[in-house]
This record gives structure tokens, C-alpha cells and sequence, in this order.
């Protein structure tokens, strides 16, 4: 039996031939590197700057790597269309592992800075190949499944990586934080090269590098804005206003030149289909809550209920294992029925409710209480996470698969630049105004030092500073978790006018055609031709 047959033979029978398989275990570990490379190197990141100083320049070791992943993303979904998925997925995974080496080698901070980004601009490719792929290999109808099965390995990933990275660190070196990737990333290379089988693509059209210009600009003055915001250089200062002009003037001239580009980096027309157009809404939405409830929980935990920094990711562990387990029921669910539509309603719900409850948390809440509300949100977020995915994709066609992967991914990233900037500057402000109310000059300091404060050192403050202290941080998460929940309310309503079109391909009974409008037309390509 030929591998075609098997995969004809396979997808009959609902099930995925065994080439498919080892492919989706290489792109589950592909998914796990780029996810697993901030959670890592935000532990070992006080030993880094330990040996090679610069801590003045401690933050762009992480903006580098975001700025580079979030400017190259839509170039790679664009290349994979263009050029042939195979092809572009190896080369994101070269150049993160060239990325990695470099950066395990580095000498100072300048260096690692440098070699962080040119892992950026690999784990951009490796994210959006990852998803296009699935698209590639799997039917629409099947897909649910296996996406489901990525957003578990990235809560895992998130559980995970502080964990690793403080073992690593621990043990091996900070440089093995890095050179950690190296195995992995082989393995991922082997198996896609011998496995993977993808019909072979030659466009004769030019890359749209003055799109692609444009667009690099408007991300990284958008990413550089709500970095910088509030931190390096107050929000009304002169380089924020800059910033912000450049950004939208680039975003502005981008909009404009894909009407008259040949080949778009970011086809306009994948917006005309509703249901794509709000799962870029949710998306964003879904990415500016997730970032922003995993950066302010650990900080209430371990300021409030007096948890330690440790097992900081084991913290989360509530939120990110209802996300796991509710992704995985929904993929199967979606699989079986050919149905979606409740999930992204249910997902808005679920996560408008939990982050309201959220934010009702204050001095006595106990930690199974916050558990339990965290729990709430992981669900939400799990009937969220992929199911934009696949319904994005799945309102696109399959020569626009991969725009719609990376427009899909641009969109969550941009959202958590936003969500983490906004909800930070929020928490801020509450925070001082608190201790400026509640403490005097030992509380100033104590607010200085308000996003680095640890259990001991929380314990080793004045009764009456730390109390103080305990209240503002309280009082900031209030109101950091309520504009969670508003926003979150814009997820509701954005799934409540998806129209379920559904999902062809193999599964118990199969659809029967699509609904009127937003007609996937990536529904109707032969998908064994992937295998």
C-alpha cells in the first residue's frame, strides 16, 4: 500500500496514517521550543545577568525575541503559501537553533540581545508552520483534534518551563537553558524531512517587500509602545508619541499597498469572511488576558497569600490545567460533531466570569478560593484557544493558509503586548496610590520595588508596610482583572455572531455542506495529497 493509500485508507477510517503521527509529535515538540524558550530564560534570567551584567539592558533580552517574533510571523505564513510549507518550517527551525547555539555562547549582553532576536525571527516561523501544517495534513473535521492537543503542550510548556528552566540553571548552566533546544530541534528536523511529504510549491511572484517593510515597522513601533509605556518613558512622553505615529502611519500606508500589491503579505480578502474576522478579534482578546493573568497571578499569590516565587509556574497550575484538559474535550468534541460554535460563546462566558471573580480577590482570600476562579478562566480560555484557530483557517482557502495561521498568531501576540501593558500600567497606578495613601516613606520604597518583592523579603518589612503593601497589590490585581473581564465581554459578543459553517472531512458523519456564506473553500481540497 502506497503512503497516499495509506493516508486515503487512514482518513476514511478516522484515523491518521502513522507518517502523519510522527509528524505531529515533531510539530508538538516544534510548538514546544517556541514556547518553552521565555518560560526557561525568564528563570535563569538573575544568574544571566549575574555573569555577564547589563542589567540596564535586562529587558531587551525578552523584547528582542517578541519584537523579532511578532514582525517576522506574517512573513512566514506568507513564504509557506508562496514557496511550499516543508521548506519554510525547516528553515524557522535553523534559525532558531542557530539562534539558540549563539545565544548559549554569548559573552555579554549585547550579544545575547543580538542573538536572542535572530531566535525571534526563527520561533515566528516555527508557530505559524506548526499551524499551517495541521491545516495542510489534517481535514477540517479531524483538525479540532490535534489543535487541541497543541494548546496542551502549550499550557504544559507554560507549567513547565519555570521549572525547567530553574533545574537547568541549577544544575548545567544558564548556557544549557539555550543549548537545551539544540536536541530537541534536531529531532523535529529529522522526522519533518523524512516524513513529511508536501506538494511542492513555485510561485513565479515576488515577495512584497514594501508590505513586508511597512508592516515590520507597525509591529515593532507597536511592541516598542507598549513595552516602553509606562516604564522606560511615560505614555504621554515625546518617544511615545513618535512611536505612536510611526506606528500608525506605517499600519496605514501597509492597509493601502496590499490593495495594490500582486502578491499580499496579508491578502485583504481573508477579512472579508465574518467568521475570520472575529476570530482575529477573539484572538487578540483571548491573547491580551491569558499574558495579563499570568504575569499579575503569581505576583498576588506570592505578595498577598504569601506563596513562594520558587515554583512560580506551579502557581498557575489551576488556570493552565483546566485550559489543558478543556482544550483537548473541545477538540474531540468538535472532531466528533463537526460542531463549534458553542465553545467560543461558552470560552467568552466562562472567561468574562472568571476574571470578575478575579478581581473580587483581596487580603483574605484563601489560595484554594483563587484556585478555584483561576480554574474558571483556564476554561474559558481552553474552549478558546484553538478553536480560533481551526475556525480561522477553516474560512480561508487552502492557498491562504498560511496568512490566515500567522494573521490568526499576529493577533494573539499583539494582544498580549497590549493586555500586559495596559493591565501593568493599571496595576501601577493602583499600586502607588494604595501605598501613598496607606504607608509613608518606608512604603515608597517597598512601591519602588513593587514587581521584585518576595515572600522573605515581604516578611522582613514593618507590620504596617507590609500590610499596606498587601492591600495595594490587592487593590491593583482589582483593578487589573476587571478591565480583564470588560474586555473579556467583547469575546462573547464577537462569538455570539459567528456563523458555524461546517467543518468536511473524515469523522463519524461527516457534514453535509456548508452554510450559506463564509464557504471554506480549504473544506474542499484533497487533503490526502498532504500525507
Amino acid at each position: 500500500m502506497t503512503e497516499k493509500t495509506e493516508a486515503a485508507a487512514a482518513a476514511g477510517a478516522g484515523k491518521q496514517p502513522r507518517s502523519v503521527r510522527v509528524v505531529l509529535l515533531a510539530l508538538m515538540i516544534a510548538m514546544m521550543l517556541a514556547m518553552l524558550d521565555n518560560m526557561i530564560i525568564g528563570t535563569a534570567m538573575p544568574t544571566i545577568v549575574g555573569e555577564l551584567g547589563g542589567l540596564e539592558h535586562l529587558s531587551w533580552v525578552v523584547t528582542a525575541y517578541t519584537l523579532a517574533t511578532a514582525a517576522s510571523t506574517p512573513l512566514w505564513g506568507k513564504l509557506g503559501d508562496m514557496y511550499g510549507r516543508k521548506g519554510s518550517f525547516m528553515t524557522s527551525i535553523v534559525i532558531f537553533l542557530i539562534g539558540s547555539a549563539l545565544s548559549g555562547m554569548a559573552q555579554d549582553m549585547g550579544q545575547l540581545i543580538g542573538f536572542r532576536a535572530i531566535q525571534g525571527l526563527g520561533a515566528g516561523g516555527l508557530m505559524v508552520g506548526v499551524m499551517a501544517i495541521i491545516g495542510d495534513l489534517i481535514p477540517p473535521r479531524e483538525r479540532g483534534k490535534y489543535q487541541g492537543m497543541i494548546a496542551g503542550v502549550m499550557a504544559l510548556s507554560m507549567i513547565g518551563g519555570p521549572l525547567v528552566g530553574g533545574t537547568i540553571t541549577d544544575n548545567w548552566g544558564w548556557r544549557w537553558s539555550f543549548y537545551i533546544n539544540i536536541p530537541l530541534g534536531v529531532i523535529a528536523l529529522i522526522a519533518i524531512s523524512a516524513v513529511l511529504h508536501l506538494p511542492k510549491k513555485r510561485s513565479k511572484a515576488r515577495i512584497d517587500y514594501p508590505g513586508a517593510a511597512l508592516l515590520t515597522i507597525g509591529i515593532t513601533a507597536i511592541v516598542l509602545v507598549t513595552t516602553w509605556g509606562g516604564t522606560e518613558y511615560a505614555w504621554t512622553s515625546a518617544r511615545i508619541m513618535e512611536l505612536i505615529g510611526i506606528g500608525v502611519a506605517a499600519l496605514v500606508g501597509f492597509v493601502f499597498w496590499q490593495t495594490k500589491a500582486a502578491e499580499p503579505i496579508m491578502p485583504l480578502h481573508i477579512f472579508r469572511s465574518r467568521n475570520f474576522t472575529l476570530m482575529s478579534i477573539i484572538g487578540f482578546i483571548v491573547g491580551f488576558v491569558m499574558f495579563g493573568a499570568t504575569l499579575f497571578l503569581p505576583l498576588y499569590q506570592q505578595a498577598v497569600q504569601g506563596a513562594s516565587a520558587t515554583n512560580s509556574g506551579l502557581l498557575l497550575l489551576p488556570m493552565l490545567g483546566a485550559m489543558l484538559v478543556t482544550s483537548m474535550v473541545a477538540g474531540r468534541v468538535t472532531t466528533n460533531t463537526g460542531r463549534y460554535k458553542i465553545f467560543p460563546v461558552a470560552g467568552g462566558a466562562l472567561m468574562t466570569v472568571g476574571l470578575f471573580l478575579l478581581s473580587t480577590m483581596d487580603t483574605d482570600t484563601t489560595r484554594f478560593t483563587s484556585g478555584l476562579y483561576m480554574a474558571v478562566v483556564g476554561l474559558g480560555m481552553g474552549c478558546l484557544m484553538q478553536i480560533t484557530m481551526l475556525v480561522a483557517q477553516n474560512s480561508v482557502e487552502m492557498k491562504d493558509m498560511g496568512v490566515a495561521s500567522s494573521s490568526t498568531t499576529l493577533f494573539r501576540t499583539l494582544g498580549s503586548s497590549f493586555g500586559v501593558a495596559i493591565m501593568g500600567a493599571l496595576f501601577n497606578h493602583r499600586v502607588q496610590d494604595v501605598m501613598a495613601e496607606r504607608a509613608t516613606g518606608a512604603g515608597a520604597k517597598a512601591t519602588e520595588q513593587s514587581a521584585t518583592l518576595t515572600a522573605d523579603a515581604l516578611n522582613a518589612l514593618p507590620a504596617a508596610v507590609r500590610d499596606a503593601y498587601q492591600h495595594a497589590v490587592s487593590s491593583g490585581t482589582h483593578g487589573a482583572f476587571l478591565l480583564g473581564s470588560a474586555v473579556a465581554v467583547l469575546a462573547l459578543v464577537a462569538a455570539v455572531f459567528v456563523k458555524e459553517v461546517p467543518l468536511k472531512g473524515a469523522g463519524p458523519k461527516a457534514a453535509d455542506g456548508p452554510a450559506d456564506g463564509d464557504t471554506p473553500a480549504s473544506a474542499k481540497a484533497p487533503v490526502t495529497e498532504a500525507v
